[in-house]
C-alpha cells in the first residue's frame, strides 16, 4: 500500500490486515528508529497491539540504516509471514524501499566509509550543501530528484555509496523477481486537499507533545546532525528547541517541507503507473480500495 504521506495508509493497512489475518511490513526509512514516535506517524499503540508489525522501532537513532538492511529484513519478515499462512501487507511511503523490494533489487550492503564521510562532512561545512548537491547532480541526478537538498546527511550518504561502490543509488541494479503474488493499492489526495491534512497532521503532532519527544532525543545524546534527527520536521524542532526559532516558525518550515516531500513521493509513485491500482483517499475511495484488496485475496 503507497502513496503520499497522510493519505490514511496506516489505518486502512490495520483495518484489511484484521480482516484478512495479515501482518504489516513497514516500508518507511524513519519508522525504523525508536523513540521517533510522534513526528515519524508511526502506527500508535492501539493499531500495534490489534495486527503485528514489522520492521517499526528496529534501530537507534545513532545507528545507520540502509535500502540493502531493509531488503534483507522485509524479505524475512514476509518469508515468516507467509510462512505461517498469514498474509504479508506492505506499507509505506518510502518509494525506494518499496520498488527495491517490489522489483527484487540486489543491493549491496556499502558499510559507512568514516574518512569518507567527514571529508564530504568538511567540504559541506566550508563549500555549502548546494556543492555536494551539484556535485550529486551531476553524478546521479535521479537520486539527487528524490533527495531534499538541504539534506545533507542524504546527500553525503548518496556520494559516499557512489564513491565506495561505482555505483549510483538510482542505477539499476541485479534484479531477481521474488515470488510472490502481489496487488499494489496506491492512495491519492487532489495537491490542495493533501497540503490541508499535512498542516493538520503537524498541528495534530504539536498537540500530541511532538517537541517534547524531541527534546527528549535532545537529552538521550542524539545530536542534531544524525540522520535520524534531519527527519521531516525533527530538524526544525531542534532548531526551535536550540537555536531561539519560534515554534510558529518551525511548525511552518516543517509544513513547507512535508509538502515538498509529498511531491517527491509522486515521482515514485506516479499515477501513470499501471501497477497500481489508484483511489482516492476519501471515505468512499478508502472503501473501494479495502473491496478490491478484499476480492483480490480470497481469489
Amino acid at each position: 500500500m503507497v502513496g503520499a504521506t497522510a493519505t490514511g495508509k496506516t489505518a486502512l493497512a490495520v483495518q484489511l490486515a484484521q480482516e484478512l489475518g495479515g501482518e504489516i511490513v513497514g516500508a518507511d526509512s524513519r519508522q525504523v528508529y525508536r523513540h521517533m514516535d510522534i513526528g515519524t506517524a508511526k502506527p500508535n499503540p492501539e493499531q500495534r497491539a490489534a495486527v503485528p508489525h514489522h520492521l517499526i522501532d528496529i534501530v537507534d537513532p545513532d545507528e545507520p540504516y540502509s535500502l540493502a538492511l531493509f531488503l534483507r529484513q522485509a524479505r524475512a519478515a514476509i518469508a515468516d509471514i507467509y510462512s505461517r499462512g498469514r498474509l504479508p501487507i506492505l506499507v509505506g511511503g518510502t518509494g525506494q524501499y518499496v520498488w527495491g523490494l517490489l522489483e527484487g533489487w540486489q543491493v549491496p550492503e556499502v558499510p559507512p566509509a568514516p574518512e569518507l564521510r567527514a571529508e564530504l562532512e568538511a567540504r559541506a561545512a566550508s563549500e555549502g550543501c548546494e556543492a555536494l548537491y551539484a556535485e550529486l547532480q551531476a553524478a546521479d541526478p535521479q537520486a539527487a530528484d528524490r533527495i531534499d537538498p538541504q539534506n545533507v546527511r542524504r546527500v553525503i550518504r548518496a556520494l559516499e555509496v557512489y564513491a565506495v561502490s561505482g555505483e549510483t543509488s538510482s542505477s539499476n541494479p541485479r534484479r531477481v523477481e521474488p515470488n510472490w503474488n502481489t496487488m499494489l493499492v496506491g492512495l491519492r489526495l487532489e495537491r490542495s486537499d493533501l497540503y490541508s491534512r499535512v498542516d493538520r497532521r503537524v498541528d495534530q503532532m504539536l498537540e500530541l507533545g511532538w517537541v517534547n519527544e524531541v527534546k527528549a532525543l535532545l537529552e538521550r545524546g542524539y545530536a542534531p546532525d544524525l540522520s535520524s534527527m534531519s527527519g521531516l520536521g525533527y530538524r526544525e524542532l531542534c532548531e526551535h528547541i536550540q537555536d531561539g526559532t519560534t515554534l510558529e516558525d518551525a511548525a511552518d518550515a516543517a509544513k513547507r517541507r512535508i509538502r515538498r516531500f509529498a511531491r517527491q513521493q509522486n515521482a515514485w509513485f506516479r499515477e501513470t503507473d499501471e501497477r497500481i491500482k489508484w483511489h482516492n483517499a476519501n471515505e468512499a475511495g478508502l472503501e473501494a480500495a479495502a473491496s478490491q484488496v478484499r476480492d483480490w485475496a480470497e481469489n
